[in-house]
């Protein structure tokens, strides 16, 4: 409420007519509750940020396990028949 004051005190200062510095003042505090950010806000967001980042690291952690266990597959199997065909 200081910020708003000072405002509407410095308009009307510099002669701006007093239904225009308060409509400035109704503008201000309509764009701070609808557009800005609260604390509140931020650590909403960010609590669902780290959620979505821990879902999407653990979900990136079973694919490349699955990746590195088919291609250890693959080449263990590559292996045996190199092997197998140096044998013969």
């Amino acid at each position: 409420m200081k910020i708003e004051l000072a405002l509407y005190q410095a308009l009307v200062a510099i002669n701006v007519p007093e239904l225009k510095a308060t409509a400035v003042i109704e503008a201000l505090e309509n764009d701070m509750q609808s557009v800005l950010a609260t604390k509140a806000d931020i650590t909403t967001l960010r609590t669902e940020l780290i959620a979505e980042v821990k879902t999407t690291c653990s979900q990136l952690e079973t694919k490349l396990t699955v990746r590195m266990g088919v291609m250890l597959s693959a080449f263990v199997g590559l292996q045996l028949a190199a092997m197998k065909y140096l044998v013969l």
